[in-house]
């Protein structure tokens, strides 16, 4: 699969999240602003579960599926220890045993598993007793 948008996560195996580091201030943000403010920083892997939510309405479409294929899914907001909060996917967990606090680890999931050429975007899954 090939990322969804150039410079979102690093080359290595497996790879990271690439967020900006503030030249002046040092705040990180995700995903990295395109300016010269910001340097590129890989973030951590491993994270805490913030908050989340169950997306259980089809957005419009396009780019989304007709009624007949919509999926609900899972949203959080990961916070990665001393750097930031980041909203992605949460993957490879049932709803109910979605819980505040749960340890996390990123990983790609196919924005639409039924393309013919999927793109991956960023989501986390549980990590440690969570798995």
């Amino acid at each position: 699969m090939r990322p969804i948008a150039d410079g979102l996560f690093t080359a290595e195996h497996p790879p990271r999240l690439i967020g900006g580091r503030a030249k002046v201030g040092g705040r990180i943000v995700f995903p990295c602003p395109d300016n010269d403010r910001f340097e590129p920083v890989p973030l951590q892997r491993e994270g805490t579960l913030w908050s989340y939510t169950i997306q259980r309405f089809r957005p419009k479409s396009p780019p989304y599926a007709g009624p007949e294929a919509f999926r609900p899914w899972a949203i959080g907001y990961v916070e990665l220890p001393g750097e930031t909060i980041v909203e992605a996917r949460l993957a490879n967990v049932d709803f109910t045993d979605i819980k505040i606090g749960m340890p996390l680890r990123l990983t790609q999931v196919a924005l639409d598993p039924d393309a013919s050429d999927p793109v991956a975007i960023p989501a986390f899954e549980p990590a440690g007793e969570a798995a």
